[in-house]
């Protein structure tokens, strides 16, 4: 959106996923670690075991995949995660904006993309807004890490959207696209 600020980007060395799943063992471990605290919880939505590993091993606690088919629970979250396109029949803004009501203010999601697609980023970050979302990081995941002082080839393999609910009342409401 014209007037806002750019986020960061950061680089992750991690491997990438296997077929049919949505990140390595080393992306969950990264995402846990970075966006939450011991006995946080964290809602897991992504394809595989792997965030779900990470977060018994960093003593997280979790509304894990399985048991969340009919509900994300009543707890609001610190972190949501989740791989895109969701597999469920909501539309983008309906699934942000269930996000959104089971986030803690400051809290966040993390929507993991397959590296590749330069309008799906764009197109997930205005679902968002519209609920009130906010776009906090941009996390680039590549098989091999960047050398200072070389010029490296990236293998990027996922885009990791973070996005946060605002803490602040005045903006918690949703915005406009």
């Amino acid at each position: 959106m014209p007037g806002d600020p750019p986020v960061p980007i950061t680089v992750w060395p991690v491997p990438a996923p296997q077929p049919g799943e949505t990140m390595s063992n080393e992306m969950g471990v990264r995402l846990v670690h970075n966006l939450t605290h011991p006995s946080d919880l964290i809602i897991d939505l992504a394809g595989g075991p792997q965030l779900a590993r990470a977060i018994i091993a960093a003593h997280r606690r979790s509304h894990l995949q399985a048991a969340c088919q009919g509900g994300w629970g009543r707890e609001a979250a610190t972190l949501i995660v989740s791989g895109w396109p969701v597999d469920n029949t909501d539309s983008p803004v309906e699934f942000f904006g269930r996000c959104r009501e089971s986030l803690v203010p400051g809290g966040c999601v993390a929507v993991l993309l397959p590296h590749g697609d330069v309008v799906l980023p764009v197109d997930v970050v205005a679902a968002t807004k519209r609920v009130g979302l906010a776009y906090l990081q941009h996390i680039v995941a590549a098989d091999r890490p960047p050398r200072r002082g070389q010029h490296t080839q990236l293998d990027i393999h996922t885009d990791v959207l973070i996005l946060t609910r605002s803490t602040d009342q005045a903006q918690a409401g949703g915005g406009d696209v």
